[in-house]
């Protein structure tokens, strides 16, 4: 009984190890390992289910098996007229061409909206009212405006990414300790060093993480996105195979797009443990 209490205590210490008394921050420690043998467990899961028990019927839900089989023969012989690394490529330009256009206006906007307050006013009202709006109600509209080409698709993408990108912006903005600002002030900086220097390396945190969110959403946007007359992407793939019931292809598609979008949060993990070491030890 004892061993399973230190190891319970051991769940939340810093290291992993027997509680010593020195207690360091919540959820501190590597994890790797543990999601290791979680996605294993899934995936025996899966397997169990479906290819051994057969308890749940393959129109319903694949085995993996059958998923690995369609990834094979759509990547050999393609889905549409067109091979998955077609439908991997169309859809990560459509994806990352929105990512750097919200980049380049929702972060300046959102230093603007934290630092000035008319700033706020004029922005505030428009992101507020169309962020909680679903991508697929504003969609007839960009139709009208921008018909059906690839415009339309990034343009879709790019509010999914906009709205969340710009609020962590403004919020990490907002979030510099007052004190470094008067101490930057009484030693001589202007407003354009303070800036610089102080409340844009503060806020850098805050806009990693608006960043990594911001392309999460793209990616869940991308399937509606891609229902504006596509002809190549792993949304169109996804769709095309629905409506012919084929569910290997869906769920390949989806697997396809959550892998992709892990191993992009990934490389932000690292970028930000590269260019702000100090987030979560001050």
């Amino acid at each position: 009984m004892k061993k399973i209490t230190n190891w319970f205590s051991s769940l939340f210490s810093s290291s992993g190890e027997e509680n010593t008394g020195a207690y360091g921050a919540p959820g501190a420690g590597k994890s790797v390992l543990i999601s290791i043998v979680t996605t294993f467990c899934i995936l025996a899961f899966w397997y169990i289910t479906t290819e051994v028990l057969q308890l749940v019927r393959p129109l319903i839900f694949p085995s993996p098996t059958a998923v690995i089989d369609r990834f094979v023969d759509t990547l050999l012989y393609g889905f549409g007229d067109s091979v998955l690394t077609t439908h991997i490529g169309w859809s990560m330009y459509r994806v990352f061409t929105a990512f750097f256009l919200a980049c380049i206006t929702a972060i300046p906007i959102g230093i603007l909206m934290g630092v000035n307050r008319f700033m706020r006013g004029i922005f505030d009202p428009p992101i507020e009212f169309y962020r909680p709006i679903p991508p697929l109600a504003y969609l007839p509209l960009v139709i009208i405006w921008f018909g059906i080409d690839e415009t339309a698709k990034i343009i879709i993408i790019f509010l999914a990414i906009f709205a969340p990108l710009v609020l962590n912006t403004r919020a990490g903005v907002r979030s510099v300790a007052i004190e470094q600002i008067h101490a930057a002030y009484s030693m001589g900086a202007n407003r354009r060093q303070v800036l610089a220097q102080i409340i844009l390396p503060a806020a850098m945190p805050e806009i990693l993480t608006g960043m990594r969110i911001g392309i999460g959403f793209g990616w869940t946007t991308l399937v509606a996105a891609e229902l504006l007359a596509a002809e190549q992407g792993l949304g169109f793939m996804i769709n095309s195979a629905a409506n012919f019931l084929t569910t290997s292809i869906v769920v390949m598609g989806i697997i396809v797009i959550g892998v992709i979008a892990y191993a992009f949060d990934l490389l932000m993990r690292y970028i930000e443990r590269t260019v702000v070491p100090w987030k979560g030890k001050v």
